[in-house]
């Protein structure tokens, strides 16, 4: 992809997970922007590093790389990352996310349609395997907690 691809396209989801979080989760609209800003720059950093270091190392590992440093104990910025990127809801990030990814796979129909049934098996049985062990997770610490 194209950094101009890329920008407009984490433009876009920023511009949701903002509206997402200022919405739904009724953090202030300047402290969203100023969250998800360090996320993206964070994540372009990463991008970049990944492209430039000739290593081949997913672009993931960059990224975290990234993340991890700027918010350590080291990282004189550490403290205001923190106050800001905290403040995003995982869920408002989550949804633009999910929404370009199903709308990457709708996009590739005919591939889909031309893989096996087995797929679905596959997918079926990740999915409920993910939500059954996160709901025993889930009960298992509400338990501990007492809250239950």
């Amino acid at each position: 992809m194209k950094w101009t691809e890329i920008i407009k396209i984490f433009t876009l989801m920023g511009i949701m997970t903002v509206a997402g979080n200022t919405i739904g989760y009724k953090m202030p609209l300047i402290d969203a922007v100023i969250g998800y800003l360090i996320m993206m720059g964070i994540t372009l950093a990463g991008i970049a590093f990944a492209r430039i270091i000739p290593l081949k190392l997913p672009m993931v590992f960059w990224i975290s790389i990234i993340a991890i440093t700027s918010t350590s104990p080291l990282s004189p910025f550490a403290k205001d990352i923190l106050a800001f990127t905290g403040k995003i809801d995982f869920l408002a990030l989550c949804t633009p996310i999910l929404a370009y990814a199903g709308l990457a796979v709708g996009k590739d129909l005919a591939m889909f349609k031309k893989m096996s049934w087995r797929i679905v098996v596959v997918a079926l049985a990740v999915y409920t395997g993910t939500f059954v062990f996160a709901t025993f997770i889930a009960q298992m610490m509400l338990h501990i907690e007492g809250i239950i």
